[in-house]
């Protein structure tokens, strides 16, 4: 049952997630191979309070409303830092970025709305997939391009410097957000037309007028 208590570790381990999200982009997207180092290990902390605060929130009961409205959102934000971030490098494809960001801002509004007033909703094993395929995809590149930015990697080990820059091929990239936009696409579609009865109902209830 959900607690209307909202300073609780949860709650604030989620507020912690979206706090760390700008600071990753910032370090990211700068300049300086050290920070972009650092940036790697700020989302990794981001990603792990997910974890945890989902832990504690199970464990402990420690569930409020406004958890259950942040929580996703949360991840949705620091998921879309890191494929913007990736598009303002020019390591994937901007329209595609854009498409996976609509997505899921809106479908996680959606389904956050949604727990938020107890109602029924169903998410395929197919969008689950999406979500981890997505996980897999920002870390290998995440990865992959902070090792390629080492200057000693480039300069003793070259063998794997040129590995690393197979793996990052504008093709092989190309290729992995495509399936990911493609599912993408295919679970919004999807939950919109499963989730059709609650959507209705929220779009008149919108359009109501008051009095």
């Amino acid at each position: 049952m959900a607690n209307n208590d909202t300073i609780t570790l949860p709650n604030s381990l989620t507020f912690l997630r979206i706090i760390l999200t700008p600071v990753f982009l910032f370090l990211f997207i700068s300049e300086s191979v050290f920070y972009k180092q650092i940036s790697l290990a700020v989302f990794i902390v981001a990603a792990l309070t997910d974890w945890y605060d989902g832990w504690v929130a199970r464990r402990w009961g420690y569930v409020s409303r406004i958890g259950i409205f942040l929580d996703p959102l949360a991840d949705k934000i620091l998921s879309s830092a890191a494929l913007i971030a990736f598009a303002q490098l020019e390591l994937i494809d901007v329209w595609m970025v854009w498409i996976i960001v609509i997505r899921d801002i809106v479908i996680t509004l959606l389904r956050s709305i949604a727990e938020y007033k107890d109602q029924p909703v169903v998410t395929s094993s197919t969008a689950k997939t999406k979500t981890f395929a997505q996980y897999v995809v920002i870390y290998y590149i995440l990865v992959l391009y902070v090792i390629r930015t080492i200057p000693f990697i480039n300069r003793d080990y070259p063998n794997l410097f040129l590995v690393v820059d197979n793996l990052l091929h504008p093709q092989v990239l190309f290729g992995m957000m495509l399936l990911i936009t493609i599912l993408t696409v295919w679970t919004g579609v999807s939950y919109i037309y499963t989730n059709r009865k609650f959507i209705t109902a929220l779009y008149e209830k919108s359009n109501r007028p008051n009095g």
